[in-house]
């Protein structure tokens, strides 16, 4: 079987780089190109044709159900769905025999999932997937994505050592190079997902992004400083502070406002 010729889709550095690290040790593969958003996937999707492209589904402006369907259905290659909504992914991907990742993405599962790619790539039924896929594109409401439930478990590490932790128990999350750490009773955990795709999962009456680098649980915000000689920061009910960005300091009283109203 000749390469398997791939193309990836993430409007976020850190989703495309996480999907690239996950193929390093697969020798028959090769990465044709990348993807910042929908526009640049439909043109490299159209002048590339490669045999299977990993898309995310969330990303602003046209989103990965856009760019398949600006692709002619004959044309389509194997798909792989890059999804932060498990619940989306199970009733909308899996009932179609479609493929689908959830964020973060963990290597076992990435194994699998181009296990069965490989598997029908060699039989008739990537034709028949491909028809499968543009029936569901010409059905699906892009709505969908967006009436999800917010995540209530977030999955830290991998594998049968994961460990699952209530979001009512996260104090506040921080970017910290190609990770998310995690901060909750004393603990920290490191999370390879950015911050805005955890931004997008966690119930935003209850979570804030504060600053590009920090989200926070209203719950623990104990006092806001703004102007002080350290800068604009929030002090938790831990003691620890966190820094506001100036431009939010309007939507952090907002916020603060109506949860605790």
């Amino acid at each position: 079987m000749n390469a398997l010729r791939v193309l990836v889709v993430d409007d976020e550095p850190l989703g495309r780089r996480a999907i690239r690290q996950l193929l390093l040790s697969q020798t028959d593969v090769e990465v044709v190109g990348e993807a910042r958003n929908g526009r640049e996937a439909v043109r490299l999707l159209q002048e590339l044709k490669p045999d299977l492209v990993f898309l995310d589904v969330q990303m602003p402006e046209m989103d990965g159900f856009a760019v398949l369907r600006a692709i002619a259905p004959q044309s389509l290659p194997l798909v792989i769905f890059i999804t932060a909504f498990d619940t989306f992914a199970v009733r909308a991907f899996e009932i179609n025999a479609l493929d689908y990742l959830v964020k973060p993405l963990h290597e076992t599962r990435f194994r699998d999932a181009l296990a069965r790619v490989r598997e029908r790539l060699r039989s008739k039924e990537a034709i028949e997937l491909s028809r499968r896929l543009s029936e569901l594109l010409a059905a699906e409401n892009q709505s969908i994505v967006k009436q999800m439930e917010p995540a209530t478990k977030l999955l830290i590490g991998t594998g049968g050592a994961g460990l699952l932790l209530d979001t009512s128990e996260i104090d506040w999350i921080c970017a910290e190079d190609y990770y998310a750490a995690v901060y909750s009773g004393g603990h920290k955990h490191l999370v390879r997902e950015s911050l805005s795709s955890l931004e997008t999962r966690l119930d935003s009456s209850r979570f804030l992004r504060v600053h590009r680098r920090v989200i926070v649980n209203l719950a623990q915000i104990h006092q806001v400083l703004t102007d002080s000689e350290d800068g604009s920061f929030l002090t938790l009910r831990d003691g620890t502070k966190v820094p506001i960005s100036r431009r939010l300091r309007a939507r952090v009283a907002k916020a603060l406002d109506q949860f605790r109203a």
